[in-house]
């Protein structure tokens, strides 16, 4: 192929958070640095946090969260890179012949600027930057676009950009999860009650105009309604909270501890926030928060994977790329 062939072409770039290259100490500790140092992702003064995180959190965390790692590690690397790998390789594989698909990662190899640049060099002058985020957060599709403007800033010729900044309500992305959740209904006996766990962020960050909650909310209620489900079979909570500020609420733990205390004694848990499984599903949902459920007196806790890269995932994918590239 030509590379004026190419220039007509849409190159899309998925865009994961990042993962360490290896279950190391050593490697947990370049990927923390790199992710936690972020201001988008802990907006605190510089001066106060660096030396707290280089000199105290990472050398405590990073031996303790290597040893989680190793415990998820595949043959390949981590989940979230194999599974995010997987979606690419299945989209361009459906798109072969419209679209070049690429994937980089927010914090790892490969990394936004260098995927960019690869794009630029195929002779690419439309990006679509679809980042697997369904919600949006200042602390995970902003340092996308970040990345990406700051990998061109010495570019003389600066190609076309749409980026999807989220797809929460997307009806194929509701009636993927609720498809998801009927599945493992089919396989596994049904809870009383459905937990949509999102990934938490602090309530600082919604009091200044992050729509995150809202549309975690959205999500929840409409894939509740599509399965048909009544308020009291169904919550919404946040997990993952990290150091002091107050997070938004529920908190997933306390709320586990509380339907326990309730006498709910069997619980189906889905976080759709995550486009692909990774180490705080794998880790946290489904071991660490049912051992905080199983503690506090329930007996059956399930929790339902990620969309990973099944069908619906790629397909709501080809749907969504199909829709930001009209005209192009």
């Amino acid at each position: 192929m030509s590379k004026v062939d190419n220039e007509l072409k849409c190159a899309v770039v998925l865009v994961n958070l990042g993962t360490p290259e290896q279950a190391t100490p050593s490697a947990v500790a370049s990927f923390l640095g790199r992710f936690l140092s972020d201001k988008r992702v802990v907006n605190l003064p510089r001066i106060l946090w660096l030396p707290l995180l280089y000199g105290l959190i990472l050398p405590l965390r990073s031996r303790r969260v290597a040893k989680l790692y190793q415990q998820i590690w595949l043959k390949g690397g981590s989940p979230l890179k194999m599974f995010s790998e997987q979606i690419r390789i299945k989209l361009a594989k459906k798109l072969a012949g419209k679209y070049e698909v690429y994937l980089a990662m927010t914090y790892s190899e490969p990394d936004i600027p260098n995927v960019v640049q690869q794009v630029l060099a195929a002779g690419h002058q439309r990006i679509l930057l679809l980042p697997m985020y369904p919600q949006y957060s200042v602390s995970t599709t902003a340092p996308v676009f970040d990345s990406y403007t700051k990998s061109l800033k010495n570019a003389y010729n600066i190609p076309e950009l749409r980026l999807v900044k989220e797809y929460y309500d997307e009806p194929a992305y509701i009636a993927a999860l609720a498809h998801s959740i009927k599945q493992h209904w089919e396989l596994t006996a049904r809870g009383e009650v459905l937990l949509f766990s999102f990934h938490g962020i602090p309530e600082r960050y919604a009091r200044n105009g992050d729509p995150y909650p809202q549309q975690c909310e959205d999500t929840a209620a409409k894939v509740a309604a599509l399965l048909g489900l009544k308020q009291t079979q169904w919550r919404l909570c946040y997990q993952s909270r990290f150091g002091k500020d107050p997070w938004v609420k529920p908190y997933t733990d306390q709320l586990l501890t509380q339907l326990a205390e309730q006498s709910v004694k069997s619980v189906d848990v889905i976080s759709p926030a995550f486009s692909v499984d990774c180490l705080e599903t794998i880790e946290e949902v489904s071991c660490e928060l049912r051992d905080v459920f199983m503690e506090a007196g329930g007996e059956q806790y399930h929790y339902i994977s990620a969309l990973n890269d099944s069908p619906e995932q790629v397909d709501l994918y080809c749907q969504i790329i199909e829709k930001h590239t009209q005209g192009w």
